[in-house]
Parts: C-alpha cells; sequence; structure tokens
C-alpha cells in the first residue's frame, strides 16, 4: 500500500503539469485570435458574444456586487472604479517608465471612457496621480508600443492592447505580468518608421 502511494502521487503530479500546459496553450490561442480582431470594440464584442454562446451569462459581477480587488488579483471584472489614479498606480506598483504608462493607459480606458488618447493626456494623468515626472513620455510611449503593450488608434492616437490589459491586470505580480504576456512578440523598429517617427511624434505631442 505504502509501496504504491508514491507512483500515486507522481501520476496526479505528471496530470497536473499537462493539464497546466493544455490550459497554457488554450490561453495563447485565444488571446492571439482576440488580438487579431481589428480594435478594441470588436474584441469586446467577441470575447461577449462566446460568453452569451457557452452560457456563462454570469461571470461579471453586477455593478452593485463589485468590490476593490486585491493587489495580487489579476482580474479586471471587479476592480473598484471609483479608485483614484493616484491609489491605482499604487496598488500596481510599476517600477518601469513602460509598465507605468501603460498602467496610465489602462486607467483612462477603463476608469475614464477614454480609449484612445495621445501621450500628453498620459503625461497629464501621471501629474494627477503624483507621480514623478517621465524623462521622456513619448519615448516611454513608444518603448510600450514595439513591446506590444500599447498600440496605435489613427490620427495620431494611441490604446492599450489586449496584452497590455493582461500585463497591467496581473500587477504588481511581476512574474504574473510576464507570464500573461509570454506569447507576444515584440514589435521591431524598423528604420523607415524610425525616421518617419519623428514627425509622428511631434504631431503626436
Amino acid at each position: 500500500m505504502n509501496e504504491s502511494e508514491p507512483q500515486h502521487l507522481e501520476a496526479q503530479s505528471i496530470a497536473t503539469v499537462s493539464d497546466s500546459k493544455t490550459e497554457l496553450d488554450s490561453f495563447t490561442k485565444i488571446v492571439s485570435a482576440i488580438q487579431s480582431l481589428p480594435g478594441q470594440d470588436a474584441q469586446i464584442r467577441v470575447v461577449k458574444s462566446v460568453l452569451t454562446f457557452l452560457g456563462w451569462t454570469d461571470v461579471f459581477p453586477r455593478r452593485s456586487e463589485q468590490v476593490l480587488v486585491q493587489s495580487n488579483s489579476p482580474s479586471s471584472f471587479s476592480e473598484d472604479r471609483n479608485l483614484t489614479p493616484k491609489d491605482f498606480l499604487y496598488n500596481k506598483k510599476p517600477t518601469t517608465d513602460i509598465e507605468r504608462i501603460t498602467c496610465l493607459a489602462y486607467y483612462l480606458t477603463h476608469y475614464r471612457n477614454v480609449p484612445h488618447f495621445k501621450t500628453l493626456d498620459l503625461s497629464k494623468l501621471n501629474t494627477e496621480a503624483a507621480q514623478i515626472k517621465f524623462s521622456n513620455a513619448g519615448v516611454a510611449s513608444e518603448n510600450a508600443t514595439i513591446a506590444g503593450l500599447l498600440v496605435q488608434a489613427g490620427s495620431g492616437n494611441k490604446q492599450i492592447s489586449a496584452a497590455g490589459e493582461l500585463y497591467v491586470q496581473a500587477l504588481p505580480d511581476r512574474d504574473a505580468a510576464k507570464a500573461a504576456i509570454a506569447h507576444i512578440k515584440p514589435r521591431r523598429k524598423n528604420k523607415k518608421s524610425s525616421t518617419q517617427g519623428n514627425g509622428d511624434e511631434t504631431k503626436e505631442k
């Protein structure tokens, strides 16, 4: 009886690892498919349609049932929308300019209903949040775009990507945040776009 117990535990461990890998693979495929859709509105419609199709209409709590999300929880569906930008940044604890500007983009999108914004909008919100001034907000915004956390939204505007949202939701757990976007390949900046970027950055500001 005792001799078979280690084998049983080992089998359970292997099964758990296998299940985790399957879940991660499924997660990666789903996120990649959603990200391929043009624009956040389309992404949200598809997600809601899938949940409705599966009969998971109770996944999202009612507004009155929402509670303040704990700092170590990656879920965005129970966030307290009354948080000030200062408190939000305090909870997320960004350590780099890229993380901070992505957090600000997330706040503008979900707390101020401003899905499309310019770098100046992020800088103003950064001041409102009583954060240290960016050494160069334009560079931070561009680096976040290269990392796949922000994307172009037209007319000189940007918006937070699905990957950026996952990253911010997972903070301040940095390991979980990195794991959430592990499937994202950073965008390479070619010389041509770099040359044109000077004019765009001036226009964006």
